[in-house]
């Protein structure tokens, strides 16, 4: 297994994640996530979206919504990296969470890290 790794994108630390590391899958994971980005100086964690669990996807389950509090109430940004168009073309709900997600500043569900690193390019 590889180990997770800080970049630097833009004067702001990240935390890319593997994707072969345990699934983001509630609160808990959440939580180690968080951990490991505070001891680590992170201000984002970036998990590929293989890493997600389908669950966060499925918004009834309520998992999207407790993952990303828990990444709101510790200020700490979270990036989801990868290609989620098979769960777009599943739910309509999904489409708008995903847009109205992505126009804050706090959660974001992008392509890849090079959408990541746009998104964290200062203003001017």
């Amino acid at each position: 297994m590889t180990t997770d790794e800080l970049v630097n994108l833009h004067g702001v630390t990240v935390l890319r994640c593997t994707p072969d590391g345990p699934a983001l899958d509630g609160e808990r994971a959440a939580l180690d996530l968080i951990g490991d980005a505070m001891g680590r100086g992170a201000d984002v964690v970036a998990v590929p979206a293989e890493r997600v669990a389908e669950e966060f996807f499925q918004l009834r389950s309520g998992v999207a919504g407790a993952v990303m509090q828990k990444f709101v109430n510790y200020r700490v940004r979270l990036a989801v990296v990868g290609d989620v168009s098979r769960h777009l073309g599943e739910s309509a709900a999904l489409r708008d969470f995903v847009r109205e997600t992505n126009q804050g500043g706090h959660v974001w569900i992008v392509a890849d890290h090079d959408e990541l690193g746009e998104r964290l390019r200062p203003a001017g």
